[in-house]
């Protein structure tokens, strides 16, 4: 089915995605990860989780790294235009039956807690505690020098209903891949923030998060990790890449952390704030659409993700697959 025309004008206003919370078995070695081999910025800890942030980032943590008995994601998080949003988003959710609840978030102001249809924790805020510019600061940059987050990337049970649902959030779709054969959307990237997308669904085995991406200055950069992930043991925790993504025309490498947790290393995507952008539309069977060049995706890509806390994830819809690698 076609991608459903982008709603301009959302009941609640979302600026961008700000922040993910992971579950990780390990504090000790998940945070000497993202912080000496990937480059983020711790900026608070205590024995139970770390908060980093990226170069460019002002507000306080874009990653929160929590010890848990399981590898686990506990929720995606976005900032909203303004704290009256908040009270909108919450009776947009409750008018579609979704839970609500107002949490308490170290470093933020009024959170609300809920859920999208397939059972994705979500949290909204629009104050988080501001933190000094550190961009300028190089003697400070290290591993990949990842500058932002950039998005979310979750596997759908069933992309088209993920689409209908987040494009009501007022996310516009830039690109999305079709399946010929029975019309369905097999995988979608949606934005907010004038990029290719703040968040995006592939179908399968889901709700579960596939990838956390940090946007990067040059390719350059995602040379320069590989060379360090080999000297520093962490060769085998580099899964696919480097290459250039046909969606999106990304450079891009994916990781895995101590835990399995994806992550992609990411830029050169485009600008996608034009109101009438038109959506870009692949064959899910045209090779370049995930490889522009490089190795195809290797079979992991496509089935390991990293499970929400408490949601039990339904097989996909869908059936149809994309060129794997052997």
């Amino acid at each position: 089915m076609p991608v459903p025309a982008p709603n301009l004008y959302p009941e609640f206003n979302i600026v961008r995605l700000s922040h993910i919370e992971l579950g990780v078995t390990d504090l000790i070695s998940s945070t000497f990860f993202y912080s000496e081999i990937l480059g983020l910025q711790i900026t608070h800890q205590d024995n139970n989780q770390v908060f980093l942030r990226a170069m460019e980032e002002r507000g306080h943590h874009s990653i929160i790294l929590k010890q848990e008995s399981d590898p686990t994601v506990s929720m995606l998080a976005f900032k909203v235009f303004s704290d009256a949003d908040l009270d909108k988003a919450e009776k947009w959710f409750k008018d579609r039956s979704l839970p609500t609840e107002w949490v308490e978030r170290s470093f933020q102001k009024r959170t609300l807690r809920t859920k999208d249809i397939h059972g994705i924790p979500l949290e909204f805020y629009y104050a988080m505690d501001r933190l000094p510019s550190i961009h300028q600061k190089y003697n400070l940059y290290k591993g990949v020098k990842p500058l932002r987050i950039d998005h979310f990337n979750c596997f759908s049970s069933d992309v088209d209903a993920s689409v209908a649902f987040w494009n009501d959030m007022g996310f516009r779709t830039t690109e999305y891949t079709e399946d010929d054969e029975s019309k369905k959307i097999w995988a979608a990237w949606m934005h907010r923030k004038g990029g290719v997308h703040d968040m995006a669904f592939t179908n399968g085995l889901g709700p579960r998060l596939h990838h956390t991406a940090f946007w990067v200055p040059t390719p350059l950069n995602i040379i320069d990790l590989c060379d360090l992930m080999a000297s520093s043991g962490y060769v085998n925790n580099i899964e696919r890449g480097p290459g250039r993504h046909g969606i999106s025309n990304a450079f891009f490498l994916y990781v895995l952390d101590p835990d399995g947790h994806r992550v992609e290393i990411y830029c050169s995507d485009y600008q996608t704030v034009d109101p009438d952008h038109e959506p870009i539309k692949w064959d899910l069977k045209d090779p370049q659409r995930q490889t522009l060049w490089g190795a195809p995706a290797p079979k992991s890509w496509f089935e390991k993700g990293s499970n929400f806390m408490n949601i039990e994830p339904k097989k996909s819809i869908l059936a149809a697959s994309p060129i794997i690698a052997p």
